[in-house]
Order: structure tokens, then C-alpha cells, then sequence
């Protein structure tokens, strides 16, 4: 896209497109386990319910890394994150890969290759590009989005046919060199954490933006912030979409084997949801600066608890691919649009500390939905106790977005009363 100002290319633009080749690789790996986990059950002789906890514990560590990566993020900027987050996936793919021992594949998958994550993630590239964007910050951020879902359609069938070829440990390892690569070259070459001044308004959207923000009181503290509804209600949301996101991936290709679908058809099906999810992002992308937020919020938690319902029904190949299309046209909105919630809600400069403590809620959704898809499998024999449970939870969801405020202006303090 060009710039607002004249002709020139925004800057911007590139940030957005760095930052969704790393999420298209960090979110692809925590959402495409699928492929990796019977083989690297049967390697390391470990039941469903023990790997399934392995994985949750690579959640929860995930969601405890974000807030930090946040922090981090706002106190030493971009760049020194996701080195950092290089050199930590780099090292933790290495150990997984020549691991024999359920315990040190635990600490190199669950923990380390959790915190490289993180410091690559969405949570540390949403501040840098909220700074960037003003006019078109939904949709920029929905960028992010849409490489996440590719990420699922691309990673998904890719590793499968890699764990296939070459077996789960070579392709793990190869993971961590691609990831690195790519997290050193955008580091040095094109992230950068001071935007213009106007960022990407138009000139009189700029003079209005400067004339508003000197009318606001002063903004809320981070302390201030946490402890308002508003903001547990976006944390709230984010729960149930890693719940959903995460059952799916670790789980989704294993109950759909075990409903007879061979592991061709079964990893085409998780990755049609991120095909669709590209398609559907650019129309939620293009809807989330135009019309209230928490109404598209609510409606996308709301289709997708529909779509686990039709997957798990689906008993043809047909039936398979309209679920999964459902899934995917609505999957990549809940992380996006809660970005932009709390920055029209709290301001820029709380996204990073506030959008890394969010997200752990949705990391305490994504290790429940992990350990619960197998241990309710082996505990009840049937999938319809997580995935119904799911479907639940995102109505709920859904219900709790609407609550969230409609106003787009950021959220302030009480202004101190004038001295007497």
C-alpha cells in the first residue's frame, strides 16, 4: 500500500510483512502439533494423557513467557526480543530433536521452545506495529492474523509430509533453523520500533488526532487498568479462543483419524480451516475499522463454537471440508480484534504490558484444550465431551463480547481536579 502522505511507500507496510512471515512460523508451530504428536508418542512410549499434559505444560509456559516478552518489548524495544527469541528456539529445537528422555523433552519443547515463541510472537509484534498504524490499524493487525492462519494451512500439511519423509526429529530441528533465519534477518533489517510522527493518517486526520489527544486526561496505569472489567472480559475471550485454537490443533487430526478419515484427509482438513482463515481475515480485516468491534468479536467466537459441531458431526469427506470452511472464515479474529479493543480502549502505550497479560488467559484456554482433548478421549471414549465443551465455552465467549464498550476513544483516568 502507499502511503497516505503523497506516493512514497509506507514503511509500515514492510514491519506488517516481516512480522507476519514470523508469526506464519511461530503460531504455525504452537497450532500445528498435530502432526508431531502420535509419532513422538510412540517414540518416546508415552500415553495420549502424558503428552497431552507435555503440551499443556508448552502452553502454560507460553502464556507466562507473553507478558514477559511484552515487558521486554517496551523496555529494551523489537529487535533485542526477538533475537533473544531466535537464539532460544534455535537451541530448543536442537535439544527436542536429539532428546531420548520424556524429561528433557519437556523442558526443551514445553519450556524453552515455549519462551522463543513468545518472544516471536504476536504479543511482541503488536506494539511496534499499533505505533505504526493509526488509520489502518485494524487492519494491519489483522495482517498478523491472516499469517497466523497461514500458518496453520502452510505448517500443518507441510509437516506432516515432513514427519513422513524424514520422521518428527529432523523436521523439529529443521523448524528451528527456518525460524531463526527469519527472526535475525527482520530483526536487523526492518524492525523498528519509532514511527512518524502522523504515522499513516492523512493531514487533517492528523491535525484532528493532535487537537483530540490534548483535550484527553491523563491515562490510566497498567495496575489501573487490570483491574477493570473491561479488560478480564478481553481476557475472558482470548481463554476461549485458545481453548478452541489449541483442542484443534493437538487434537483435531487425531479424533479425526479416529473417526475414520485417513491422515492425508485429516491434515488437508486442519489446513483448509487456514486457508479459509486467510480469505475470511481479509474480510474481517477490512470490516474491523468500519463497524463495532465487539459485535464482530462476538460473531466470530459464535460461528466458530458452530464449526466444531459440524466437525466433529462430519461423516463424508463433503461434510469435512464445509466444517473446516466454516472454522477457517472466522478463525483468525479473536487475537486481532482484541488487540484493537485494547488499544482504542487503553491507548498505545498499555498495548504491550496489556496484550502480553491478556493472552495468557489465552494460554490457559490453549493448555486446558490440550490436556483435556486427550485425557477426556481416554477417560469417556468419545471426542464430544471436549469438543461439545468447546463449542460452549466460545458461546460464552461470544455473550461476554458484547459486553465489551462500544466507544473507540481511549479510555482515561478521571482528570485531577483543579488546584483550589
Amino acid at each position: 500500500m502507499r502511503s497516505e502522505i503523497g506516493t512514497r511507500w509506507y514503511f509500515g507496510w514492510n514491519i506488517v510483512a516481516a512480522a507476519a512471515v514470523l508469526t506464519l512460523l511461530s503460531t504455525g508451530m504452537r497450532l500445528g502439533i498435530g502432526p508431531y504428536f502420535l509419532p513422538i508418542a510412540r517414540e518416546l512410549g508415552l500415553s495420549r494423557t502424558a503428552l497431552s499434559a507435555i503440551m499443556a505444560a508448552a502452553m502454560l509456559c507460553y502464556g507466562l513467557a507473553l507478558p514477559l516478552a511484552g515487558f521486554l518489548v517496551s523496555r529494551y524495544g523489537t529487535r533485542a526480543v526477538l533475537l533473544a527469541g531466535a537464539a532460544a528456539s534455535l537451541l530448543a529445537t536442537v535439544l527436542a530433536a536429539n532428546t531420548q528422555s520424556a524429561a528433557m523433552f519437556l523442558f526443551a519443547f514445553a519450556g524453552l521452545l515455549s519462551v522463543g515463541l513468545a518472544f516471536t510472537s504476536p504479543v511482541a509484534l503488536t506494539p511496534v506495529i499499533g505505533h505504526w498504524f493509526t488509520r489502518h490499524r485494524g487492519m494491519a493487525l489483522f495482517f498478523l492474523a491472516t499469517s497466523a492462519m497461514a500458518g496453520l494451512a502452510v505448517v500443518t500439511p507441510v509437516t506432516a509430509l515432513a514427519v513422513s519423509a524424514f520422521g518428527w526429529r529432523a523436521t523439529l530441528a529443521g523448524f528451528g533453523v527456518v525460524l531463526a533465519a527469519c527472526t535475525l534477518a527482520a530483526a536487523l533489517f526492518l524492525m523498528r520500533d519509532v514511527a512518524p510522527l502522523n504515522t499513516d493518517l492523512l493531514p487533517e486526520e492528523a491535525r484532528a488526532q493532535r487537537v483530540h489527544a490534548a483535550t484527553l486526561p491523563q491515562p490510566l496505569e497498567p495496575s489501573e487498568a487490570v483491574r477493570t472489567a473491561t479488560f478480564w472480559k478481553i481476557a475472558f475471550g482470548l481463554f476461549c479462543c485458545g481453548f478452541s485454537m489449541h483442542l484443534l490443533g493437538t487434537h483435531g487430526m487425531p479424533m479425526l483419524m479416529d473417526h475414520g478419515f485417513d491422515a492425508p484427509t485429516s491434515a488437508m482438513t486442519i489446513g483448509l480451516v487456514g486457508v479459509a482463515a486467510i480469505a475470511g481475515s481479509v474480510l474481517l480485516g477490512g470490516l474491523a475499522d468500519k463497524m463495532p468491534r465487539r459485535n464482530l468479536l462476538a460473531a466470530v467466537y459464535l460461528v466458530r463454537g458452530l464449526g466444531f459441531i459440524a466437525l466433529v458431526l462430519a461423516s463424508s469427506g463433503l461434510e469435512l471440508y464445509f466444517a473446516a470452511t466454516l472454522m477457517g472464515l472466522v478463525w483468525a479474529g479473536g487475537a486481532a480484534l482484541s488487540a484493537a479493543i485494547l488499544a482504542d480502549v487503553y491507548g498505545l502505550r498499555l498495548v504491550g504490558p496489556l496484550y502480553g497479560l491478556a493472552y495468557f488467559g489465552h494460554q490457559m484456554g490453549a493448555a486446558l484444550g490440550s490436556f483435556a482433548g486427550g485425557w477426556a478421549y481416554e477417560r469417556f471414549g468419545t471426542h464430544w465431551v471436549a469438543f461439545g465443551a468447546c463449542a460452549l465455552l466460545l458461546a460464552a465467549g461470544a455473550l461476554v463480547s458484547l459486553q465489551l464498550p462500544r466507544r473507540a476513544a481511549p479510555l482515561m483516568a478521571p482528570a485531577p481536579a483543579p488546584a483550589r
